[in-house]
Parts: C-alpha cells; structure tokens; sequence
C-alpha cells in the first residue's frame, strides 16, 4: 500500500502568554525541556515536560498581600484612626491577575479569612517541582507544596533566563508536553500578538501513516510488523501502534488504488529512526504479512503445468510429470506438496 512518511499532525502549542511575539524558533527545530519556545513582550516561554496543562500562577500565594493590606488596617486600629476605611478600601482592592483564589481548596488558594497566607498545594506544583529538579534547580523538597526553598528555586531558574527574580511563575511563562517537541510552520508573523495557532508541533521521531480499506484492515492490528520500502529502495521494518476509528466518506479519498473506498487511518511507528537516514517527508510504500505459511515446498510459479487428467503438476529433471496440490501464492512462488515432490528436487520451467 502507499504510505506517506513524516512527522504526522502538527497541533498548536497550548501558549498562553499575552502580548506581541518577538521571536520565533525556525521551522523543524526540536526543542527539549527548559528550552525556548518562543518570545512574547521578550520575555521567553519555556517547555517543561508534563501532563496537566498549565492553569494557574505559582508563587508564595496571593494571600501575602492581602495580609500586607490587613497589616495596614491593623495599623490603623491601634492608632486609633480610620480603622473601618482602610478595611472597606482594602477589601475593593483587585486581586492580582491570574493568582488563586481566597478560600479555594479546589484551587490551593488561602484558606482563612483573616488574609493570612497559606502555602499553594496541588499537582501542578508537583509536577512543576520535578522539572524544576530536573533543570538542575534544587534545594526543596518535590512534593505538591510551593514553599519558600521552591521560590528560592524560582529565582535561581529565572537568573538563568535573564528574567526578574520574582519567584512566581505565571501562568504563560511555561508550556507542557509530554516530552521534546518538534516546532512546526509558525502561524504568526513577528510582531504579531499571540493567538491559540502562534506554534504548532509534532513529535521528533518520524512515522508512516497508511489509508488502509475499512473493508480489509484486519491485518491493522497494535503491534503488527510491517515492512516500510523507502524512495531509494530501502527498506525498514515498522510497527503498528494505533487505528482510526472513524472511516472517511467514499468521496472524501481514493483510498486503497483510488477506489474511492472508505478507509481508515493507521499509523506506523519506526523504532530504529536512523534506518530512515535523513528523510522527513516522502512517499513510501507499506508491506504487511496477510497470510503465511511456515516450513513449507515452493516452486517459481511458472513450473506449475496443468495435467491431462485435471489438476496441476511439475515436470522433473528427466521428463516426467508429477501431480503436486498447490496452497498459498506469494513473491511469484507457489507452495506444493505431494507424495513425488521433496526438497531440493529439480523442475522445468517451460519457456
């Protein structure tokens, strides 16, 4: 079947910074944990490598400055003046953009209400703090709890991209995926603000993808091998690993031979990517074991005869002809077996 090697579907980086891009990765770059995606406002948005996408800033909590405006109040009452203003302009006061908040257990913000801080919680900080260890960053324990030693931390990592040290990540400084991501056609111009399309990517390693007929893919099954045959003859050996569910329309391809069949995608994983040598896109063509048979006779098919008396035979060395019973047919070879035919025997071929 025909097959097309690539990278597969790009997909938007979920970037969630605001503000103007300033710089761009080229085309094709692959980029690991703690790199540079790209510039926004130049400041940089880093890859760290997880699963829960990021949602939210991470600090000491918003709560500490609540507590500095409740310390003011305080202030005010002991000196006796303007206790109840200051209390009713505090508590007008906007949160900061993007912080937890008071009260939200489902959120790790605060948990009084008297605006005493208390420390951020949640799988997010777990698994920013284990990126964070990774990059060489430690001091802390990696736990779900972003302490002071975390922010200490903070600081040192954002020393070492040039930023403010202000020892909290903003919820647009980081982007996850669950490993090294290969950056694809940039959907915006430098200078433009951010959208949801600014970056898309793909994996690193290189795959087939198939349209394989609906109506015969029981060969398409996880883990099956495959033979891949590349432009310059080649061929490496691929694997299965997954199968739409969903056919396309009869109009909407040609499918299998352009039959306009329904057809459904499989996608073909090579392991061993240096095998493909330094193509990353190309046509190829995928072999796929239908039926087999193990430990059997076969001649070329073109020694098969047909017999006066019905049935297939083979004429041997000395001239005579023996009745054979013919099984699977494949790569211009024919399986025989019979009571006159054993290994290593001789056959004509007629011209």
């Amino acid at each position: 079947m025909d097959g097309q090697l690539g990278y597969g579907t790009e997909i938007p980086l979920p970037i969630k910074s605001t503000g103007t891009v300033t710089w761009l990765p080229t085309e094709g770059r692959t980029v690991e944990r703690g790199g540079t995606l790209l510039r926004v406002d130049d400041r940089p948005v880093v890859l760290l490598y997880g699963t829960l996408p990021m949602y939210r800033d991470l600090g000491l909590t918003a709560g500490t400055g609540q507590g500095t405006r409740q310390d003011a109040g305080n202030k005010g009452d002991a000196q006796g003046r303007g206790d109840q203003g200051v209390t009713d302009d505090t508590s007008k006061a906007p949160a900061p953009s993007g912080s937890p908040t008071p009260g939200g257990a489902g959120t790790g913000g605060t948990g009084g209400t008297g605006g005493t801080a208390s420390t951020l919680r949640g799988m997010d900080v777990l698994q920013f703090e284990s990126n964070l260890a990774a990059l060489g960053h430690t001091g802390f324990t990696i736990d779900e709890e972003f302490t002071d030693a975390t922010a200490r931390a903070v600081k040192r990592w954002q020393k070492s991209l040039g930023l403010p040290q202000t020892g909290t990540v903003g919820v647009g400084d980081v982007v996850y995926s669950a490993g090294k991501v290969r950056i694809g056609r940039a959907g915006v111009r430098l200078g433009s603000a951010v959208t949801e399309d600014v970056l898309p990517y793909t994996g690193t390693s290189r795959k087939v993808v198939v349209n394989a007929s609906a109506a015969e893919d029981s060969w398409a099954v996880r883990g099956a091998a495959v033979t891949i045959g590349l432009p310059d003859g080649k061929s490496v050996k691929g694997e299965v690993a997954s199968v739409g569910k969903k056919a396309t329309d009869p109009e909407e391809g040609g499918g299998e031979g352009g039959s306009g069949a329904p057809t459904v995608p499989v996608t073909i994983t090579i392991k061993d990517q240096k095998s493909v040598g330094r193509l990353e896109s190309a046509p190829v063509t995928v072999e796929y074991v239908g039926r087999e048979r193990v430990d059997v006779l076969t001649v070329p098919v073109a020694a098969l005869v047909a017999l006066a008396e019905g049935g297939h035979g083979l004429e041997t060395a000395d001239g005579r002809f023996v009745a054979v019973k013919t099984g699977l047919f494949a790569d211009g070879r024919v399986e025989v077996s019979g009571s006159a035919v054993r290994e290593g025997m001789k056959v004509r071929i007629p011209e």
